[in-house]
């Protein structure tokens, strides 16, 4: 059997996301409760991570985790970003800033946002880290909502119900709260389920073009097993996730250029980014980054 389609469709799987189905990952399912201040939910969370934001091996004020079993896996990164609550909440709560966020990430090669009946509809094209045709990336409808917008707070969710190979479930989820006037608190939320073609996908991608490639995560002690980064299916869900959050935070960063210097901005920063995290991240070099992102932008432009 080819390895190769199965190769490329992993690799489309592991871009995506998802809030665990209840049956389907037990472990990894937080009980979910009513909060009457989400706000304050979130400054809770941020108070009790303040140790791991100072300390963080990533860079001060960003922490990332994440969790797996055999049937679903999910990341959660919490960054402190030099932006007020304001700017977060008013690009954000915009289905089409979020396109104009996805497309820096090196996999997602279109987004157009658009109303359907009564709701907003992502469409992603998902792809290699080359140019291609949408022809021969893979679309995913992701439905938007808002479903959480104050003066302090904002959160949104993007939510698909079906992936490439068997892959359900996919959720994208970000929160932020301000903590002062010039800063705010995200939390992005990451996760997908699998089935059994999903997880095949996976097993062949982790021996062919995935293996010896490292997410962000430490592990391992003692003489028997060295402190090293983790692999496999985790790895990848932590390359993806970060991938996600520096491209949010490249296009909220190149909000104080002028409007037409604006896109050339983001593709700068976040590629500086992740050049920062090479050995997790490197892919291509900044030339060839840069040249099929403007393609794939001005691609976008036009309605599918």
């Amino acid at each position: 059997m080819n390895a190769r389609p199965f190769t490329y469709f992993w690799l489309q799987i592991a871009t995506f996301a998802v809030p665990p189905t209840a049956w389907a990952i037990t472990a990894l399912v937080e009980v979910a409760t009513p909060e009457s201040d989400p706000a304050a939910s979130l400054r809770d969370r941020y108070a009790a991570l303040s140790e791991q934001l100072e300390q963080s091996p990533l860079q001060k004020g960003l922490y990332l985790e994440s969790v797996e079993n055999s049937r679903a896996s999910r990341g959660d990164i919490y960054a402190i970003v030099d932006y007020s609550i304001a700017t977060v909440s008013d690009s954000l709560a915009k289905p089409e800033n979020w396109c104009e966020a996805l497309i820096l990430h090196i996999n997602v090669k279109y987004c157009h946002a658009a109303m359907r009946g009564d709701r907003t509809i992502l469409s992603v094209a998902i792809g290699k880290k080359i140019d291609q045709p949408l022809s021969e990336t893979y679309r995913v409808e992701f439905a938007y909502s808002v479903t959480s917008l104050g003066v302090d707070y904002l959160k949104v969710d993007l939510d698909a119900r079906k992936g490439p190979l068997g892959t359900r479930n996919y959720h994208i989820e970000l929160e932020s709260t301000g903590l002062d006037g010039e800063r705010a608190f995200l939390h992005i939320r990451y996760s997908y389920t699998y089935g059994f073609m999903a997880r095949f996908a996976m097993r062949v991608y982790l021996a062919t073009s995935g293996h010896g490639k490292v997410g962000f995560t430490r592990i391992g002690s003692g003489n028997s097993a060295p402190p090293h980064f983790i692999g496999g299916v985790r790895g990848a869900l932590e390359r993806n996730i970060m991938r996600y959050y520096l491209a949010i935070d490249a296009y909220l960063g190149a909000l104080a250029a002028p409007t037409p210097q604006r896109f050339e901005e983001s593709l700068e920063r976040w590629f500086t980014a992740t050049e920062r995290y090479a050995v997790q991240l490197h892919e291509v070099d900044h030339d060839t980054y840069v040249t099929m992102k403007r393609r794939e932008y001005l691609r976008q432009q036009t309605p599918p």
